[in-house]
């Protein structure tokens, strides 16, 4: 009776000692629009954040409003919102004269080519989840892909 007292014992504890070690399994996005839309980390939107008010706010304003006319809005624009690919070509080439939702902006955005290409990353999707943006975010090896497209 004490063997099988002892021997029940031991294997209780082992069934509690693999059931506390047991690692969950990891679940898979629901979709892919659920991957697309994860949230953005903390520090690359900080990050992201010091490039755009050094090198966008003059121009794209603190709000991401633009100015009429001259400089574009980057609130919920189909150049923000749309392909990643041609974001980043306007950051790595610059862009002259643009109409967006029927509004002409003449000012010239001078390339910004000298960003390295985590820079670039992170002020992409810092204004993809700023301003009432929401998208994907961008990063360093795409911004790489196109930089590096011949």
């Amino acid at each position: 009776m004490k063997r099988i007292s002892l021997t029940l014992l031991i294997i209780s504890v082992f069934i509690s000692v693999i059931a506390q070690t047991k690692k969950p399994v990891a679940k898979k996005p629901a979709s892919k629009a659920n991957a697309a839309s994860a949230a953005v980390s903390p520090a690359v939107m900080e990050r992201g954040k010091v490039v755009y008010n050094t090198y966008c706010v003059a121009c794209h304003q603190p709000d991401g409003g633009g100015v009429p006319s001259m400089n574009a809005p980057i609130v919920k624009t189909p150049h923000v919102l749309g392909a990643k690919p041609a974001l980043i070509d306007i950051i790595l080439k610059g862009m002259q004269g643009v109409d967006i939702l029927g509004e002409s902006y003449s000012n010239v955005m001078p390339a910004h080519n000298f960003l390295t290409n985590q820079q670039i990353a992170d002020v992409l999707t810092y204004v993809r989840n700023n301003f009432g943006n929401k998208a994907s975010g961008v990063t360093a090896a795409e911004v790489a892909a196109v930089r590096n497209k011949k």
